[in-house]
């Protein structure tokens, strides 16, 4: 079992690295995205609708996978192949650092095309904003999708695959559902949404910390975990705000959501500045990615 495990980490990490993502026809977070999709309306009683909405589709599309990975228990390589996939569909690195980089360069050289592209990252309204407030919005969401996106689904799977590799695989596949129902329902003008988005905050409370703190043992700077505790409180997010301050913290930057809420531990972030965020990401992730595959081992 420990074996088989690590061979799912790497296998994902690898895939990550030299595929990036699936297209999106079919891929699984995708395809769950739009089947989900019609939900996404008025209902006569919009907080039980979410509730059950919350609850159920998550656990569904979780006992889906933990059943296909039972099946093949009797043959760990195909168990190992796919929990690899499953975590490669649940969790993206790559994607995130070529996406950053390129908002970062059309930021210098085409401001309205940086603003376009930014929706790739965050979900905030673009049309109006500076240069380096886009730079801000591309390093902040680094930080804020590697925990979402890539530390909390391995995560999951860390913490249960030492005891059965289906659950790990399944509860990575629960990560990913609940986050991406936040996504899409987790708006305070959608009512069905909330139950949502509170379970998104209680799922992404450990990973959202856990990552703050290897950013800071990636930079090798401990250091930086109490000065971010002094503003992680500043975005409305009980979550996102410890790995963006720890990032720019790090990096000595000021980070600005405009008329939300600010980061400030230094200048606005220069284009080199974003390329440093991007590479302390990078490393981050390989780092917890090492960290899990030593975990699941023993």
């Amino acid at each position: 079992m420990p074996a088989t495990a690590t061979a799912a980490v790497g296998l994902a990490a690898l895939l990550d690295r030299l595929v990036a993502e699936p297209p999106s026809r079919i891929h699984p977070v995708a395809l769950f995205g739009r089947a989900v999709a019609p939900l996404d309306r008025d209902w006569s009683r919009p907080s039980l609708a979410g509730v059950v909405v919350a609850v159920v589709l998550p656990l569904l599309v979780g006992g889906v996978v933990f059943g296909l990975v039972s099946a093949l228990s009797s043959v760990p390589l195909l168990a190992a192949l796919l929990s690899g996939l499953v975590l490669f569909s649940t969790t993206s690195l790559r994607m995130l650092l070529v996406e950053a980089r390129e908002v970062v360069a059309l930021s210098e050289a085409d401001l309205p095309a940086a603003r376009r592209r930014l929706r790739s990252l965050a979900g905030r309204e673009a049309d109006s904003l500076s240069a380096s407030e886009v730079r801000s919005a591309a390093v902040e969401s680094l930080a804020e999708n590697l925990a979402d996106g890539f530390v909390a689904p391995l995560l999951a799977f860390a913490l249960v695959a030492p005891v059965s590799l289906a659950g790990g695989a399944a509860a990575a596949t629960w990560v990913k559902a609940v986050n991406t129902l936040d996504s899409m329902f987790g708006y305070p003008h959608k009512p069905h949404g909330a139950a949502s988005a509170r379970l998104d905050d209680l799922t992404m409370w450990l990973p959202a910390r856990l990552t703050a703190v290897f950013l800071a043992l990636a930079a090798l700077d401990a250091r930086a975990l109490a000065r971010a505790r002094e503003q992680s409180d500043h975005p409305p997010s009980p979550n996102s705000g410890w790995p963006m301050a720890t990032l720019a913290a790090l990096l000595s930057l000021r980070l600005e959501k405009p008329g939300v809420y600010v980061l400030d531990f230094g200048s606005a972030p220069t284009p080199a500045d974003a390329e440093r965020a991007r590479a302390l990401v990078a490393r981050t992730g390989w780092l917890f990615v090492l960290a899990v595959g030593v975990v699941v081992w023993f």
